[in-house]
Order: C-alpha cells, then sequence, then structure tokens
C-alpha cells in the first residue's frame, strides 16, 4: 500500500518555469518538481505534464527559465499561472517581467535561473527536461515557498497536473466552507460568502465557489 502523504514530506519548494511559443507569446507554469543535479557544468532538471502547453514550447524551443518564488508572492499569480493554461490566456499581462534570452523572466521572484535544454526523460504523464544552467539573476535574500507553505499556510491545492498532486481525503464538515471550483481553494466563514469576495489563489469570484452544508457535504484536508 502507498500512502501519497508521505510524499508531502519530501523537500518540494513552488517555482514558475517560463519559455515562449512559435509566435514569442510568454508562456510559463507553476512546477515544483525541481532539482539541481550538478554544481559543475551547473545543471537542474524539472518536470512538467504533457498536458501543460509550457511543455510543448519548451520541446520546440528547447530553452525554459526557472523563477523561484519567495513567501510574499501574490498567491494570485500562483493560481494564474497553475490553474489556467497560457495557450488560452496572456499568464503575464497583470505581472511585471522582462525579458532575459527571448525568456519572460517575473520581477518579483527571489532567485532565476536560465537554461538550454541538453536532454529529456518521458514518464506516464510528465517530461523531465535537463537544462544547463547559462545565467542566472535576480537573487534576492527572501524567504523561498516551499510547498508545505503553500500548501498550510496559503491553503492552496496542486493542480491534477503537478507531479506532487494528491487526491484530498473526504472528510464530514463540522462548519460551513466555500470551496473554490477552479483551485481547490477552501473558505470557511460564518454566514454567506461575502457578494464581493475574490480568491485570495485563483481570483476567481464567488460564482467560482460551492457551498459546503454542515454535516451534509465534505471539506477537504
Amino acid at each position: 500500500m502507498i500512502d501519497k502523504n508521505v510524499f508531502r514530506n519530501l523537500s518540494y519548494g513552488v517555482y514558475l518555469t517560463t519559455s515562449y511559443d512559435e509566435n514569442n507569446k510568454p508562456v510559463g507554469c507553476v512546477t515544483n518538481s525541481v532539482m539541481q543535479i550538478t554544481s559543475e557544468p551547473s545543471t537542474i532538471a524539472v518536470s512538467i505534464n504533457h498536458e501543460n502547453y509550457t511543455n510543448h514550447c519548451i520541446m520546440k524551443n528547447k530553452k525554459f527559465a526557472v523563477a523561484i518564488l519567495p513567501e510574499t508572492i501574490q498567491p494570485s499569480i500562483i493560481g494564474t499561472f497553475g490553474y489556467q493554461s497560457s495557450k488560452n490566456i496572456d499568464k503575464f499581462g497583470a505581472i511585471r517581467y522582462h525579458y532575459t534570452n527571448k525568456l519572460p523572466i517575473i520581477e518579483d521572484a527571489c532567485g532565476i535561473l536560465i537554461c538550454e535544454v541538453i536532454d529529456t526523460m518521458e514518464t506516464e504523464t510528465h517530461t523531465v527536461f535537463l537544462g544547463r544552467v547559462i545565467l542566472t539573476e535576480g537573487y534576492k535574500k527572501e524567504i523561498p515557498m516551499t510547498y508545505r507553505y503553500y500548501h498550510e499556510t496559503l491553503k492552496g491545492s496542486s493542480p491534477k497536473t503537478a507531479p506532487s498532486y494528491i487526491e484530498e481525503e473526504q472528510k464530514i464538515s463540522t462548519k460551513t466552507k466555500y470551496k473554490c471550483r477552479v483551485c481547490g481553494y477552501v473558505h470557511e466563514v460564518d454566514g454567506e460568502l461575502p457578494e464581493d469576495y475574490i480568491c485570495p489563489i485563483c481570483g476567481q469570484p464567488k460564482s467560482a465557489f460551492d457551498k459546503i452544508e454542515e454535516t451534509k457535504e465534505v471539506t477537504f484536508s
């Protein structure tokens, strides 16, 4: 038997992996499986789901950048890059960014790794891109966000395309809660959800939330 909760004790960060498509449009997605492989030459690996548009773009242009997110990052940025597709929207429209080596680089990172793809490995659901680091920038002495911090402090969940996705366990709710259908964020409130409420993770309005009744519906751990 495999208890997938054990995987939550592995060390994960929260990153944005960015690239560009055939029209030079900036693309990107949230990734949490990024690791350094070698120091000299500097090499990292990043795992991206086959369904992510960013995966296809990196496959074509053989370049990507990894932005290390700090704990102070706006949660809405994680929601935009984690739960929507660069194929359908401009994820960079509301954030500060610049270009380095044609790659879109967000300003609010605490470190940037710019890479050229030197190899790939395919799994059933993900591509592992092996990248040679050709440039770094934006180092800041901030606390990098970990997946544990995102999950336990921000109360965020992983999209189904994430390597660390775990199907949540259902529990009987003892309070009225509202769950976002887009990102899975659960908000607890006494009474009704305010009309002007906006999801702090993905920016969706009240209409994207389902009410979870006391003792009748379930909440998620």
